[in-house]
């Protein structure tokens, strides 16, 4: 589990650290007030930049668990670990309903 969380970790890194200079090298691709040489420059580095510098290989993770089946993007935790702070009242304002 912690190798999944390490290796989650470093891929964001990676896709922060690369982030700025893919979206640079997009608008330069897709501008046509460039020069075509420019583009193709710049869509040829697209090309060969690393594959983890895509933002679909970032999975979103429970904090606790690292599962990311059960993930819940608004608190960072996966359903029933979220259930289960409410529950200890961890966190505040908020109860179990039932219907």
């Amino acid at each position: 589990m912690k190798k999944l969380f390490a290796k989650d970790q470093e891929n964001r890194k990676t896709v922060k650290k690369l982030e700025l200079e893919h979206f640079i090298l997009k608008q330069i691709s897709t501008n046509s007030n460039f020069l075509r040489t420019t583009r193709w420059n710049a869509l040829y580095k697209l090309s060969i930049m690393q594959k983890k510098s895509s933002k679909t290989l970032i999975s979103n993770r429970c904090i606790r668990t690292i599962n990311k089946k059960t993930f819940n993007k608004f608190t960072s935790f996966s359903r029933t670990v979220f259930l289960k702070l409410v529950k200890s009242g961890y966190i505040s304002g908020m109860r179990k309903s039932s219907w």
